[in-house]
Order: structure tokens, then C-alpha cells, then sequence
């Protein structure tokens, strides 16, 4: 019996942990999970006689070693930051792990010492960063093993609101992280290059710069750009291509209308607001205005970033309740902080919604002298709460990867990413069984 040791059972272990139950008797497959309580698990996954619970805080070393030096290998479904806890022990037990977060530094610099004791630090095993590496990398692959040069890539993913679940004015709901959402952007310029030319957008313009992207039988999205998209250059084999970006998607007119908190400063990190346990939404909006005690706190707004009355644009910041006279109910928070548990109270999803993955990538090529373009489109629906498109998107890579590892079909130790066809044929072929297939036009 392969024993496997699942460190973290939150929402985006659910469909992982479906797949090593389903399969754990096929397989030979002993699964242990790791996690403070079990609060989030589905209960049916403990039915199985294959599978066992224990509950331990990562920070007991003792307990998580004892459970790491007694797998096969360890898939970690923690916060990134704390990958590198786990993926030491694993060097030190020497077993493989995979995880669904990108590469950090902390990570990359354990790649030595992984290659001399022959372990697989397998990362970046999810949706994004994940499928979308997989999912390029095997067009990509394709043109140029066909004759093509490539000269541009475009891709973007979102996480949003399917559209059976879409009832708000921002057609937003959070289906991930808020606190992710409500800071994207800060703490570095926007990297890409177009056309051959270096572009660099400041975060107080990055919801202006946007790009429209029709994608068949789901209408139009709108992108805005992820930071640094100069680094998947080198890391596709791109190094000569004239354009490279990379973005997230959001439904047309949120990006203008989030443009707006950006402009306020309302998504600010850095400092605590005074008093913040008194404020009302109206009060912390007003915060960032000029001062009169004359003009209501929209007149001001409305002046202050130019907006028409009769714009859509207050329509949705109405509905989102920013002017209302609720109390926030934080104690010494930040604007973004505030701003978050604002948005929470209206973009939740209700237990009958679901969410959307959606993956888009553009290929500019040519051949024989002539240009040419591809596009590659990935829409996965959610099944409920529990087994969310997020979870589906996040978790089955990821479970596909350490079964791949454990019958050893990836052998080649030390810090990786699945960009070779070894990894993505397989993973990609498998992924379509569970509905999460492109579509190449």
C-alpha cells in the first residue's frame, strides 16, 4: 500500500480528496489527512476505510514529521508560505511532494539539496499557476513542432460567478480569497511586453488598461494585466516573442468600477484607520473626501473622480452598500481591510450559487511566411459549494500529479513546474474526464 499524507483539507482540497478516495482502493492507496479540525471536509470522504484523520497544527514538528516520514509522499495544500516547512522535512525523509502554489524563492533555493537526496518538489500543480502552464505548453509545443515561430502570447483566468448565479450589477462574486481580490495589483508595476516594445502600467492605472475577449456561448470578459509577465518568457521558451501578457479576467465594467477604491485609496494595506470600530460604510468612504460639511458624501464622490450622475458606475457602488449607515465593525483595520468586509457582506455566494473557471489563451505564430492565430478557451462550472469549479480546477491536477509521481512516471528530482510533455499530456488528457477541456479555434 502507497501511503499519501494530504496536509490541509480547505475548500480547494474537496475534489482532491474525492479523487484519492474514489481511487484509493484501485490503487492501493492509503490517505492520511493532516489539518487542525475538519470543519470543511465532506464527511463522506472519512467513510472510507482507506482513508484516516489527524488532527495536528503544522507548527507541531513533532506530529508533522512523524506523518511525513511515515508517507510516500506529501501533497500540500497549506498557504504558499508555508510549503517550504513542509517541503524540508520532505528532504530530510526523503519523499516527493507536490503542491498547487507557485515557486517562491525560499522554495527554488531547496533545489540542491532536493536533487542530492533524489526527491521531487513538485509545484505550481493547480489552476493558475497550473493548467494554464499545461494548457499553453501544449500548443505551444504543437506550432513549433509543426514549423511555427512563435512571436505572441496572451493569457488570461478568472475566477467569477457562473453565469446561472450572476444576479449582481458587478457580475462579481468572491469564489476564492477576498483579501487577494481586494489588493491584486499593489506592490509592483505591471511588467509585459507588445509589439516589441516594453510596457509598465503603475496600480493607479491598472484598472483603466483593459482588454475586451469574447469567449463562444459565454459572452465577453475584460482583462487586466498580472504583474510580471516578462518572467514566462524564459520560462515557456518564449525568450524572442514580441508580445507576452498575462491577466486576470472580471466581467466587463468591474474594472471601471473598482477603479474607483483604487483612486480613493480605499484598497490601502499599509496603515490602520483611527477609530475604525465607529465607522459606518458612509463614514470610511467619506474619509478619503475633502472636507464639506455641505455636500452629501455622493456629491462629493461624484465630483471628485468626475462621475455622471446617471452613471452605472454609482448604480454599483450603491448596490454595494458603501454609502449605507451600517457599522464596518473592525477594530484598528486598514482601508483594505474595511473594504473587504464591506464587500463580503454583498459579494458571498449564496449556498445555491456557483462559480466559474474561466482560462483564455492567444497564440500569434507564423509559418511558411504566413501569420497566424490560434485562441484556446476553458470554461469549468462548479457542481455546488463544496466541489466548486475553483476546487475541480486546483485540486485534481494536483492529485493526478502525485499519482503520476507515486507509479512513477515523473522521476527527475528536484524543483519543478509542469511545462514538459511528460507532465501536461497525461494531466490534460486525464483533466478532460472530468470536464476541464479546451476548446481550439
Amino acid at each position: 500500500m502507497k501511503k499519501i499524507l494530504v496536509v490541509g483539507s480547505g475548500r480547494s482540497a474537496s475534489s482532491l480528496l474525492k479523487y484519492l478516495k474514489d481511487g484509493a482502493e484501485e490503487n492501493k492507496w492509503l490517505i492520511t489527512i493532516m489539518d487542525q479540525n475538519q470543519d470543511l471536509l465532506d464527511p463522506a470522504i472519512l467513510e472510507s476505510n482507506n482513508v484516516t484523520f489527524a488532527v495536528s497544527d503544522i507548527n507541531n514538528v513533532e506530529k508533522r514529521r512523524e506523518l511525513i516520514k511515515g508517507s510516500d509522499i506529501v501533497i500540500s495544500m497549506l498557504p504558499a508560505r508555508m510549503h517550504p516547512i513542509v517541503a524540508k522535512d520532505c528532504i530530510l525523509f526523503r519523499k516527493n511532494m507536490v503542491t498547487a502554489s507557485y515557486v517562491s524563492d525560499e522554495m527554488r533555493s531547496l533545489q540542491e539539496d532536493a536533487k542530492a537526496v533524489g526527491v521531487i518538489l513538485m509545484n505550481e500543480m493547480g489552476v493558475d499557476p497550473g493548467i494554464d502552464h499545461m494548457s499553453a505548453m501544449r500548443v505551444i509545443d504543437a506550432i513549433q513542432s509543426n514549423g511555427g515561430k512563435m512571436i505572441g502570447f496572451e493569457s488570461f483566468t478568472g475566477g467569477l460567478v457562473a453565469p446561472e448565479s450572476d444576479n449582481n450589477p458587478w457580475h462579481y462574486k468572491f469564489t476564492w480569497n477576498p483579501r487577494n481580490v481586494v489588493i491584486a495589483g499593489q506592490g509592483s508595476t505591471v511588467k509585459f511586453i507588445q509589439e516589441g516594445t516594453y510596457k509598465y502600467i503603475p496600480y493607479h492605472k491598472l484598472f483603466r488598461r483593459t482588454e475586451i475577449v469574447e469567449i463562444d456561448g459565454y459572452g465577453r470578459f475584460e482583462g487586466y494585466a498580472n504583474r510580471d509577465s516578462l518572467k514566462y518568457r524564459s520560462l515557456y521558451g518564449l525568450d524572442d516573442v514580441k508580445t507576452i501578457y498575462r491577466g486576470t479576467f472580471r466581467r466587463p465594467g468591474f474594472c471601471r468600477a473598482w477603479n474607483v477604491f483604487v483612486q480613493l485609496g480605499a484598497t490601502d494595506d499599509s496603515y490602520v484607520l483611527e477609530g475604525s470600530e465607529h465607522m459606518t460604510h458612509r463614514d470610511f468612504i467619506n474619509s478619503f473626501l475633502a472636507f464639506n460639511p455641505n455636500d452629501s458624501v455622493e456629491l462629493k464622490l461624484m465630483h471628485y473622480l468626475h462621475i455622471d450622475q446617471d452613471s452605472d458606475l454609482m448604480e454599483k457602488l450603491e448596490w454595494l452598500g458603501i454609502f449605507s449607515n451600517e457599522k464596518v465593525g473592525l477594530k484598528d483595520a486598514t482601508p483594505a481591510q474595511i473594504l473587504q468586509k464591506i464587500c463580503e457582506k454583498k459579494w458571498s455566494l449564496d449556498p445555491e450559487d456557483k462559480d466559474m473557471i474561466v482560462m483564455w489563451h492567444k497564440f500569434d505564430f507564423e509559418r511558411d511566411g504566413k501569420k497566424e492565430h490560434k485562441e484556446s478557451s476553458m470554461v469549468v462550472i462548479g457542481d455546488d459549494q463544496r466541489y466548486t469549479a475553483m476546487a475541480k480546477t486546483v485540486g485534481l491536477p494536483v492529485a493526478i500529479g502525485a499519482k503520476m509521481i507515486l507509479n512513477g512516471k515523473i522521476k527527475t528530482p528536484g524543483v519543478h513546474i509542469p511545462v514538459s510533455s511528460e507532465i501536461y499530456t497525461p494531466v490534460l488528457d486525464e483533466l478532460e474526464a472530468f470536464g476541464i477541456r479546451f476548446i481550439e479555434k
